[in-house]
């Protein structure tokens, strides 16, 4: 059974978009990883995983402080800086979440938008952060 079906088509940094299992990945390494993670289902490591998971990220005024959050704040002097969408979310069997992110060139955007999540969720003990090259 042939799992991929490649398109010509590419994106600026000459990644190939890739179809996987009915979805098109923004590349071969992307629609890989997703299939790593229906196998890591399978073998019932994970109890389901999501993609494109959009993290919005808000600089939220508490007294005299500015503090970063990634809950919808209300008020009129909140800040909304940007979404970062997270290529996978998988979710373990044990509770573990898994935030995943699947890179073959990093940009600064990119890197300032990993700085949010890592400030976030680091040192949350049920998150795990990784990037996958």
């Amino acid at each position: 059974m042939n799992w991929y079906n490649y398109t010509k088509k590419r994106n600026k940094f000459n990644a190939i978009s890739t179809e996987y299992n009915g979805n098109v990945y923004h590349s071969k390494l992307e629609a890989g990883y997703a299939q790593e993670l229906d196998l890591r289902v399978a073998a019932k490591e994970l109890t389901h995983w999501n993609r494109q998971v959009p993290f919005r990220f808000y600089l939220v005024k508490k007294k005299n402080d500015w503090v970063l959050t990634d809950q919808d704040p209300k008020g009129k002097r909140n800040i909304f800086l940007c979404t970062y969408y997270l290529d996978f979310v998988a979710f373990r069997t044990d509770g573990t979440i898994e935030l995943l992110e699947v890179k073959g060139k990093d940009t600064e955007t990119w890197k300032t938008k990993w700085k949010y999540l890592e400030a976030l969720y680091e040192d949350e003990p049920n998150y795990i952060l990784e990037v996958k090259r």
